[in-house]
């Protein structure tokens, strides 16, 4: 297969863990002889620095034209004045804008080795499997904004199309996982979050029989994720709740560095980045945890690419790592930590194996 892959290394560590995930697709295409072409440009506070822009429209016409895109992160202190007229972020929201990605898919399935980097009590966590997907381009994040002397308001929008398509993806989702959807709203008191149980409700009933689907408030869903995490499959939300929720259900993984996303549209075209931000306080040191990275590169594979087999080794690689107790700072015990080079070696030597699932391909 041959495939264009734009690169968005962006800020903060973002160059050091696209860095290590591009070393890891580029030992996939050697091993599975698959061309893989990589395009680097700007996006966020490097794209402001050069361009005085965070979404130049060169990166936004490349990303448009290529077969997936990798992004490691973007912002830092440096463009962190809420005042400023451009900021990293916004390249990021026009992004998923500018390419219709409209559902953000997050998967959470806590590692046994490293279990007890959590917060949560281990004995909550095995066995934990679920999927948050997050609509990501409606909503409070992209409604009205004005300010006054005085007062402030952001508008928070939803149509009914706009509901109904990432509903159906969270429905498609659970079809090839365990048939259980949760969508998580504030219908007892916002209008939006009552549309979205309307539709939702509908859109599961009359075309995802198959399928159960629940109700859950945003706050009593805060507090059962973390509870009672083995009760979820798929949880289907709004952007804000979305955002929050998912950055909790991090924790039950142990590290934010540990955790991939997939931002997806109608087409092939995917826009994958790892859940965490730039940090900015360990760039530079090598330190940062790639797993994350080079697990949203298997994702990118699977979704992007259809490469099913190629993700699967990736994902066991990763896992061979972790077992092993090769572990980055914010996972390892003190002075037992291994740099990030080190993990994007371990997880390179992991794909030099046999690995059943690509190797009946061969």
């Amino acid at each position: 297969m041959r495939a264009d892959i734009v690169v968005l290394e962006g800020d903060g560590i973002g160059p050091e863990v696209t860095a290590a995930a591009v070393q890891v697709l580029q030992a996939v295409a050697t091993r599975y002889r698959h061309q893989f072409q990589l395009h680097r440009h700007l996006i966020g506070g490097a794209a402001i620095d050069a361009t005085g822009e965070p979404l130049p429209a060169a990166t936004l016409q490349a990303c448009q034209r290529a077969d997936a895109v990798l992004l490691g992160a973007v912002g830092g202190p440096k463009w962190s004045d809420p005042k400023a007229k451009v900021r990293p972020e916004q390249g990021l929201l026009a992004l998923r804008k500018g390419l219709g990605l409209y559902a953000n898919l997050r998967p959470v399935q806590p590692h046994a080795a490293t279990l007890g980097a959590s917060p949560i009590k281990p004995h909550l966590l095995a066995g934990v499997d679920l999927i948050v997907v997050r609509e990501l381009t409606g909503g409070i994040y992209f409604g009205d904004k004005q300010r006054s002397d005085t007062s402030a308001s952001d508008l928070c929008e939803y149509s009914v199309a706009e509901i109904e398509r990432v509903v159906r993806r969270a429905c498609e989702l659970a079809r090839g996982r365990r048939s259980h959807v949760v969508s998580v709203d504030k219908a007892n008191v916002l209008e939006t979050s009552r549309l979205w149980r309307e539709v939702a409700s509908r859109v599961a009933r009359e075309e995802f029989p198959d399928v159960t689907l629940e109700h859950q408030l945003v706050d009593s869903m805060a507090m059962h994720l973390i509870a009672k995490p083995r009760a979820f499959d798929v949880i289907v939300t709004e952007n804000m709740f979305g955002d929050i929720l998912t950055d909790e259900a991090s924790m039950l993984a142990g590290s934010l560095g540990l955790l991939p996303s997939a931002s997806l549209g109608e087409g092939k075209v995917g826009l994958y980045e790892p859940i965490h931000g730039s940090a900015p306080d360990i760039a530079g040191r090598g330190i940062a945890n790639p797993c994350g990275t080079i697990l949203s590169a298997a994702l990118l594979l699977r979704h992007s690419l259809g490469l099913e087999a190629e993700a699967a080794c990736i994902e066991q690689a990763v896992a061979a790592v972790l077992d092993a107790g090769v572990l980055t700072a914010d996972l390892a015990p003190a002075g037992e930590a291994a740099t990030t080079a080190e993990v994007t070696a371990a997880v390179q030597a992991q794909l030099d194996l046999p690995c059943h699932v690509a190797e009946l391909r061969d």
